[in-house]
């Protein structure tokens, strides 16, 4: 699943506003947008913000395409 509908479905599960999860998260909203709109440069760091308001973190994961 990808990143953005990730947190874009947990925000409506949770009844928040863009703007409540911003506040919530410590990010901004245009941050916010940029994530849920699926940017592809984003700093990890807010993005781990906003994941661990749902018990998430963002980590490695082993490429399916490599064998490193």
């Amino acid at each position: 699943m990808l990143l953005s509908i990730f947190i874009k479905q947990k925000r409506k599960i949770a009844k928040l506003t863009q703007i409540e999860l911003a506040e919530k998260a410590g990010v901004g909203l245009r941050f916010l947008r940029d994530l849920e709109q699926g940017k592809e440069t984003l700093r990890l760091d807010k993005v781990n913000q906003v994941l661990s308001l749902f018990g998430y973190e963002m980590g490695p994961v082993r490429s399916q395409l490599g064998d490193s």
